[in-house]
């Protein structure tokens, strides 16, 4: 017989993780959390966070935290790299809380995950576990067991893997080999905001948008920093998300930029790099007591910034699936995939195809500018009303 006092296990302590853990836990379950580092921490420079997972801060109890150390940018603001010419802008202040309820921000990355963690330490329900790599895991209709890379085993009611883009834990349940490789690496920095130059600050989020190349940049930290993301084409693979970059490389991809872009990324000495990847949309990454979210699940490129915001909404859908099926764990679990796989794999085929058009040269980038210059939508929310309209946290499953 199943042991419904036996903790969910959840493999993994980033964003992805640390939300299904926190949802757990306030419907009552016991968790454990692995974490394969030696500490609970975040790498990593800015993300963006649009309106549809503001509503679900608001559901978790974490709005007035993630404000307090968030950025909130007036504009969505995109150039051409080369020329500097602006494609368009458009205001995201006043116009996402009118179409959505909500704001559009942006926060560095560690600043999340510590509202997350935060909030994860007051549940007496939620153990946090440090060194702890997942190795494999057995299942039964009992519950599963969990052996890590020191030999130690741990049993659990059920494993949810939130272990990121090169999961074990999907290994078994999906089986579908090495990440795909996007053929786009990004170099990131952060910059305390005194140290850049007033000529070349922006208080927007600016991305400068050219042929194999673009530059992303906005204040983090309620203002107090400076985020650099830069991306170019490379056939350089390296796993992981922590390797330093070469800065010879890049100034040389972005050789032919503006000066305004050529200035800001002379002010970065070093940088840490990661190859951009996803995989294929499946719909099914759950076997029986096993179950994957955010990246592990639907892993996608940065070019449509959710997947922190959709590995949040897994987290909320997973809580209701297990609400309305406590004591059948695979049939929630089943529940929860059906329920996200479209959405899920709409944004990952979204993202490769605005990586295309932010990257356009030619026909494409004249045919993608007067779409943005259109007037028919706002343009920084041209067709993606379905994805910032979000999830009703009450109606997850639909």
């Amino acid at each position: 017989m199943p042991d419904h006092h036996a903790p969910f296990i959840v493999a993994g302590g980033g964003i992805g993780g640390l939300a299904a853990a926190l949802v757990l836990a306030r419907d009552g379950h016991a968790v454990q959390v692995l974490e394969q580092a030696d500490a609970f921490g975040e790498i990593g420079a800015g993300i963006q966070l649009g309106p549809n997972v503001f509503r679900l801060f608001t559901h978790l109890g974490l709005a007035d935290a993630i404000r307090d150390v968030a950025y909130f940018p007036p504009n969505l603001v995109m150039r051409d790299v080369r020329s500097g010419e602006l494609v368009v802008q458009t205001p995201v202040g006043a116009h996402t809380l009118a179409a959505y309820g909500q704001p559009y921000g942006v926060i560095y990355r560690v600043d999340l995950h510590h509202v997350l963690l935060d909030a994860c330490r007051a549940q007496p329900a939620i153990a946090l576990q440090v060194k702890s790599k997942l190795r494999s895991f057995t299942q039964d209709a009992a519950g599963v067991e969990v052996q890590l890379a020191d030999g130690r085993r741990l049993r659990g009611r059920a494993l949810i893997g939130a272990d990121g883009l090169w999961s074990r834990v999907r290994e078994q349940i999906v089986g579908d080999g090495k990440p795909r490789v996007s053929g786009h690496i990004a170099y990131r920095a952060v910059l305390p905001i005194a140290d850049v130059p007033p000529p070349l600050f922006s208080p927007d989020v600016v991305l400068w948008g050219g042929e194999k190349t673009h530059l992303v940049h906005y204040p983090l930290r309620r203002g107090e920093l400076f985020n650099l993301v830069a991306v170019f084409h490379s056939d350089r693979y390296e796993e992981g998300w922590n390797t330093f970059g070469d800065p010879d490389e890049l100034h040389q991809r972005f050789a032919q930029a503006a000066e305004p872009v050529r200035a800001l990324l002379a002010k970065i000495e070093t940088w840490k790099m990661w190859v951009l990847c996803d995989r294929e949309p499946v719909a099914d990454w759950s076997r029986g007591r096993a179950t994957l979210l955010g990246d592990a699940a639907h892993p996608m490129l940065q070019y449509l910034a959710q997947g922190a915001c959709m590995a949040i909404e897994d987290a909320v859908t997973l809580g209701a699936a297990l609400r309305a099926t406590p004591h059948d764990v695979p049939a929630a679990f089943a529940a929860y995939c059906r329920a996200r796989y479209l959405r899920t794999g709409r944004v990952q085929l979204t993202a490769r195809f605005y990586g295309e058009i932010y990257h356009a040269s030619g026909v494409m980038r004249e045919l993608r500018n007067r779409l943005f210059q259109s007037g028919r939508e706002a343009a920084g929310f041209i067709g993606t009303h379905w994805l910032y309209e979000g999830i009703d946290p009450d109606r997850a499953l639909g």
